[in-house]
């Protein structure tokens, strides 16, 4: 009968380790490809330094597009998040006031509403930067 419990109780233990380690090779992973992107980066700009001529200039003006594009996808990110979240507040507040119409507790979701509106707030004062 004891194993019986025993058996039951291994199989969440054996998921929990396998998503535990999952997520701990995929963060791993990401980390490291993201180190050599910037070793092979910094290498490229190295050895654009000793190139004279027209052509270092032109592909360090594609780095730098390169960097705004990057900026501008962050930027978009972070007001997408921040509309997300400004409606999951909403979403919530309307929820717990169909559930709950006597109370207060409707109040939670200005919690997220308020996140939101920083996160978009904070999207709009990130300084944009224009190609030349």
């Amino acid at each position: 009968m004891e194993l019986e419990g025993a058996m039951g109780l291994l199989i969440p233990i054996i998921a929990l380790v396998a998503v535990f380690t999952f997520i701990s090779i995929a963060v791993w992973s990401d980390n490291r490809r993201r180190e050599r992107e910037s070793y092979y980066h910094h290498e490229t700009l190295k050895k654009l330094v000793d190139q004279p001529g027209d052509v270092s200039q032109r592909v360090l003006d594609q780095f730098r597009r390169d960097e705004i594009r990057q900026d501008r996808l962050r930027r978009d990110g972070i007001r997408l998040g921040g509309m997300i979240t400004l409606v999951v507040g909403v979403g919530l507040m309307i929820f717990l006031r169909a559930f709950f119409p006597d109370g207060v507790l409707y109040l939670v979701g200005i919690l997220p509403l308020l996140i939101g509106g920083v996160l978009l707030a904070y999207s709009f004062m990130i300084p944009v930067e224009t190609a030349e």
